[in-house]
């Protein structure tokens, strides 16, 4: 599963994006155009990744990212 989502506002243009793989998901940010910046979390289970997934993803959504 894959969630990219961009926030373009005024000046500011960015990205997020959340890939999960198995028990893990890893999580890019940044400034569209550039690589942005990642981070991998670890879970217990493939549900529990996707779980987070969504709701990190939801809470980007809250704050305008589409």
């Amino acid at each position: 599963m894959k969630i990219y989502l961009e926030f373009i506002e005024g000046s500011s243009s960015k990205f997020w994006s959340v890939e999960v793989d198995g028990a893990a998901h890893t999580v890019r940010y940044g400034r569209i155009g550039t690589a942005g910046q990642s981070k991998e979390s670890s879970f217990g289970s493939e549900e529990d990744a996707s779980a987070d997934a969504e709701k990190q993803a939801g809470k980007k959504r809250k704050k305008g990212y589409a």
